[in-house]
């Protein structure tokens, strides 16, 4: 059926560049092979359920796929020699950096398999235009079940009948805490949207007043060599511990710690950081929790200022907690909204305009998200590691997430490799950072 897209979709479909596609990358980590033929029904029965992955974008406009093909989309590959963790860095950079089939529906996974050990990587790279990444998180856990055994239509059947609830029983309240405190915003026609010129005006004003990014090895031109890493586990208990102890929440500690991580690799290459805040754009989700099913686009943005230039562990935390505190209360999140939607349904050249301002605002695209608390299996093998990026629009280079999986929290890097050909420096300054914390 026919649909078309709405002005937030087609905002990110056409943010689009060679340099910096607008792919979400998820990374699931194995320790046995798939059963190939179980994942293939697995696939075919639960994620193209969902209509979008079955079509494709012609004009504008979502439309049945009448050649779709699910060996297209999910394809299997052996690691060449040596097949160890800088091989599978570097087959993750090069498929960052590869463009999806436009003619196909705008999705793809790829099962990375070791022939030393066994071990495997499901590699899922969806566009954006599809949805945004709290969706398409979504999307990727209905796939899994709480027990190796589970039939492949099982929990798909309670989904259906119940929306939200599987994701809610996987990630508690978490979801709706993120969401508490928003105000539901609707999809705006355009020509509401071209009506309320006023508010248009204050926002862009506002967003254009920001002060820009001042020069730094973290931005630059960009090339299509992207690298991407994540760091080794670190248990949420201990970084609980560390915000209990300076009245901060976990989240405020994570993003203290990788202000201080930055911090440290930029002074390793000679940058002087001196009252630097490092300006970062966070995704913030606008749905309730039972509306997860639904696709598309709808979150907000804010900018976050990681203070880099504080040489003090606490008072790098202290300083993200009262940001964090100040920013719950600001009207932010659907200012920049507002601007994504109205981006999508004008011309391109007002879209270059407020992609070209984002761009110069901030430095990194950062997400935090908590996910499933209890292991989750995927076509009978148990999801050992979960990492995602979203992507980084206009000019923006570096792309950080955090994410939580069964009592463990990770930091992955997604970067262009022009401006950190190392993302394992920055991984390595994380934990150094966290290890410290814990010792204080």
């Amino acid at each position: 059926m026919e649909r078309p897209l709405s002005p937030a979709d087609r905002a990110w479909l056409r943010m689009e560049r060679p340099d910096n596609l607008m792919v979400i990358t998820g990374v699931l980590a194995f320790d046995a092979p798939f059963d190939r033929a179980r994942l293939r029904a697995l696939v075919a029965e639960r994620l193209t359920y969902f209509p979008r992955f079955r079509q494709t974008v012609v004009n504008d406009r979502w439309c049945d796929d009448p050649r779709f093909d699910l060996e297209a989309h999910l394809l299997f590959e052996t690691l060449p020699e040596p097949a160890d963790r800088a091989t599978v860095r570097r087959r993750i950079g090069e498929l960052l950096g590869q463009p999806l089939d436009p003619t196909r529906p705008l999705w793809r996974m790829h099962v990375l398999e070791n022939p030393r050990d066994g071990r495997t990587l499901l590699v899922a790279r969806l566009h954006h235009c599809l949805a945004d990444g709290f969706a398409l998180l979504h999307v990727m856990l209905s796939l899994t079940d709480d027990r190796p055994d589970a039939p492949i239509e099982r929990e798909l059947s309670v989904a259906r009948e119940q929306p939200g609830l599987v994701w809610r029983r996987m990630v508690g309240d978490a979801l709706g805490m993120m969401w508490r405190g928003a105000t539901r915003v609707r999809e705006t026609p355009a020509v509401e949207l071209l009506a309320r010129g006023g508010e248009v005006a204050r926002d862009l004003l506002r967003l254009a007043t920001l002060p820009t990014q001042p020069r730094s090895l973290l931005r630059g031109p960009l090339s299509h060599d992207k690298r991407a890493a994540w760091s080794k586990p670190v248990p949420v208990e201990a970084v609980r511990a560390v915000a209990k102890r300076h009245g901060a929440t976990i989240n405020d500690v994570l993003l203290g710690a990788v202000a201080g991580a930055l911090r440290s690799y930029l002074l390793a290459r000679g940058e002087d950081v001196s009252g630097f805040d490092l300006r970062t754009v966070v995704p913030f989700n606008l749905r309730k929790p039972e509306e997860m099913d639904e696709l598309g686009n709808r979150f907000g943005l804010v900018f976050v200022d990681l203070p880099v230039g504080e040489g003090d562990p606490i008072r790098r935390i202290e300083r993200v907690r009262d940001r964090m505190r100040a920013l719950k209360r600001s009207p932010e999140p659907f200012v920049l909204w507002r601007l994504v939607q109205l981006a999508g349904a004008g011309p391109v050249a007002l879209e270059s305009l407020v992609v070209r301002i984002l761009g110069a605002k901030a430095t990194a695209v950062m997400t935090n998200v908590p996910g499933p608390r209890e292991p989750r299996f995927l076509a009978g093998n148990r999801i050992q590691t979960i990492m995602f990026w979203v992507p980084q629009s206009g000019r923006v280079g570096l792309g950080v997430s955090i994410f939580s999986y069964a009592g463990e929290v990770r930091l992955g890097v997604a970067v262009d490799a022009a401006l950190v050909p190392d993302p394992e420096r920055v991984l390595e300054a994380f934990e150094e950072e966290l290890r410290g914390l814990a010792a204080r």
